[in-house]
């Protein structure tokens, strides 16, 4: 991922198009390929392979401040655009992060359900923080294991967690240190309401401290409690850049048959 050190921005996008070659997912037995050759040689040696752009020319910015919920109906390229923008589908000129980026997609994704929790968070904190030292990193840990209130269930095995326990673990390391930019989809499903609250203004003052964040939700009160504009996607492209109100209406607006309840 590219980084400079001059630009105002914290995430600056230009001119990204994201395509997925149709034919690398398809799986044909030799019997198939052989039929095709012999059907029409030509086409099976020079058919160029069919591609899908979910998303297509996408230009965006975000500075330090700005907390933006991106929002669109499911399987839109929501997830995608932020997997790209964190490197996990490789390096893309068209993207350039200033900064310390913290990407977190799924919170069970790197746990291990064996280990009590109180090991996971250690397993966890040395993934997301391991520029810091060892001291550093167990005050993390202590300290979030103490904000997640699990009590004695910290040295539980994880995988006798609830879901919301799973959440309230994850989200208490992911947020217990600003970072430039910060990337998170979806990772208060499972939380209990309570927990949501504390949470969101525990993310929301890392973020005022010294970063922005990239924030994926379809719960439409959460967005207004963390984000300060709002980004919809739709027909690959972003169809809006606003303040929270406005985007949440224009999205409800033009996806009323196709958006979740919650929004």
């Amino acid at each position: 991922m590219n980084s400079t050190s001059t630009s105002e921005n914290v995430l600056t996008i230009k001119n990204l198009t994201i395509s997925f070659n149709l034919s690398r997912y398809r799986s044909k037995s030799i019997k198939d390929l052989f039929v095709e050759f012999t059907s029409s040689p030509f086409r099976f040696l020079f058919n160029r392979p069919k591609k899908l752009d979910l998303l297509s020319n996408i230009n965006f910015e975000l500075k330090k401040g700005e907390r933006v919920g991106l929002v669109g109906i499911n399987g839109i390229g929501k997830t995608t655009l932020c997997r790209t923008i964190s490197g996990m589908y490789g390096v893309k000129n068209e993207i350039k992060v200033n900064g310390k980026m913290r990407a977190i997609f799924d919170t069970a994704s790197v746990v291990q359900p064996e280990l009590s929790g109180k090991e996971n968070a250690w397993m966890i904190t040395n993934i997301l923080y391991n520029h810091l030292s060892k001291k550093e990193r167990a005050d993390i840990v202590e300290e979030s294991l103490d904000f997640a209130e699990l009590d004695e269930h910290i040295y539980s095995p994880f995988k006798y967690y609830s879901k919301g326990m799973k959440v309230r673990l994850f989200l208490s390391i992911v947020s217990a240190r600003p970072c430039d930019l910060l990337i998170l989809d979806e990772v208060f499903n499972g939380a209990d309401e309570f927990f949501n609250q504390k949470i969101s203004t525990r993310i929301t003052n890392v973020i005022k401290e010294s970063g922005a964040v990239l924030f994926i939700s379809h719960d439409r009160d959460i967005i207004r409690h963390v984000c300060n504009k709002v980004a919809v996607i739709g027909h690959k492209k972003i169809l809006f850049e606003g303040g929270v109100e406005e985007g949440l209406d224009f999205y409800k607006e033009h996806f009323s048959g196709h958006i979740p309840s919650e929004v």
